[in-house]
């Protein structure tokens, strides 16, 4: 997995909530950071747009986690219920990436 701004600071800015965005790429790397942190079992590099987090082998509860990770290191407040109608990994990234824009 390549980091735009290098691993480090890539992960340091998401901790902070500093990560400014709109790349649909830079997007799918902060969800996979989030999968591997609530799915450990998970080889970043296994990860594809065309997976869903079912497919990954996230629970319900374990996919609202990865969700609201993710929409905190992006500080976009949007409904879940827009969120939770993705199908795969593609949908949600496209979806976010059309809020970003739009704010």
């Amino acid at each position: 997995m390549r980091y735009p701004l290098g691993k480090c600071c890539f992960l340091q800015s998401l901790k902070n909530n500093t990560f400014n965005t709109t790349s649909e790429e830079e997007i799918f790397e902060i969800i996979v950071v989030h999968i591997v942190e609530v799915l450990p079992g998970v080889d970043p590099h296994n990860v594809s747009m065309h997976d869903s987090l079912n497919d990954l082998g996230a629970n319900s509860v374990d996919r609202a986690e990865i969700v609201m990770m993710t929409l905190e290191s992006l500080s976009l407040n949007i409904p879940r219920v827009e969120v939770f109608g993705t199908h795969n990994i593609e949908e949600l990234v496209e979806l976010l990436h059309t809020k970003l824009v739009a704010t």
